[in-house]
């Protein structure tokens, strides 16, 4: 038993045997097992933005096995993936490597005012293929929030109940947000808080800019250190209710690997519980992504 991994699932006394389970179980695998800290490859990318976008830097990419292969050898916490993906990988990889069925996704190809995405799986899928979590997406700001937070709250209920824990994606999104307020201070706080209230086990929000998107709010932020990454993360982390959720960060958009690192480096100095890295790492070519993988789990594992 890990002390680091028994004192964060202190925070979640209240959680059946199986949730614990779980939870415990994408925390002790990988390269990271032990330390408290995740690091997941996600690969909701072909659904979201098309093949060719996703895939095509990496044509490796295109075949669903490569994935979870490439999440074993650089030593991932889990995988995490829609239910296409995750069906055609299953049968190898249940009991070995943590999986998260994303249970909605959208595409890119509709308009981008009132975002929401469809249920393209269930948890009966998702026990059916020995997963470790669930995964689901909500946009605050949207004006479909209310229907996603619904259907979410009821999903978290079902899992729960048959012992799985849920991934919560929290992207601020749509509504009167401007482009730059997706990712200020102050809304992606506002989104991780949205998230843990809703009942989620492990949120993801994007890396915190400076901006401070809501006039309401700016006078709330005279007193909150926002200048460093590192002062950011620690926020948001505040504001999972106090540090007591694990609450982790996307990869965002492909950059070059000292922006990925650098970034990290300030996600792990801020106290954050790890990273989801998707197209950072797998549209590289394979030696390249296990080299970046590693490098950013040395850095948690340092922290």
């Amino acid at each position: 038993m890990s002390e680091q991994v028994e004192n964060i699932l202190q925070n979640y006394a209240g959680e059946n045997p199986g949730v614990l389970g779980n939870l415990r179980r994408m925390m002790n695998t990988g390269t990271l097992a032990g330390t408290g800290k995740l690091v997941i490859l996600p690969v909701d990318q072909g659904f979201e933005h098309g093949p060719a976008r996703s895939f095509a830097p990496n044509p490796a990419g295109y075949d669903p096995a490569y994935h979870p292969s490439l999440a074993v050898e650089s030593g991932c916490n889990a995988y995490a993936a829609p239910l296409g993906f995750i069906e055609s990988i299953a049968a190898q990889y249940a009991g070995k490597l943590p999986l998260i069925l994303k249970l909605n996704n959208s595409d890119s190809l509709g308009g981008p005012d009132q975002p929401a995405s469809a249920l393209t799986g269930s948890v009966a899928d998702a026990l059916r293929l020995g997963c470790s979590a669930i995964g689901f997406t909500i946009y605050p700001g949207s004006g479909q929030r209310n229907t996603m937070y619904q259907e979410i709250r009821d999903l978290i209920r079902e899992a729960r109940s048959v012992g799985l824990p849920t991934v919560l994606w929290s992207y601020a999104r749509g509504g009167n947000l401007s482009k730059q307020g997706e990712t200020s201070i102050d809304v992606i706080a506002y989104a991780a808080q949205v998230a843990c209230q809703l009942g989620a086990h492990v949120i993801k929000v994007k890396p915190p800019t400076e901006h401070i998107e809501q006039d309401a709010a700016r006078k709330s932020y005279e007193g909150i250190p926002v200048s460093t990454l590192a002062e950011r993360i620690s926020h948001v982390k505040k504001a999972c209710f106090d540090g007591k959720r694990i609450v982790i960060f996307s990869g965002g958009a492909a950059k070059g690997t000292d922006a990925v690192l650098e970034e990290i480096r300030g996600i792990a100095q801020g106290g954050g519980f790890g990273s989801i890295v998707g197209r950072n790492a797998f549209q590289r070519n394979r030696a390249d992504a296990v080299k970046l993988l590693n490098d950013i789990m040395a850095i948690y594992k340092s922290a």
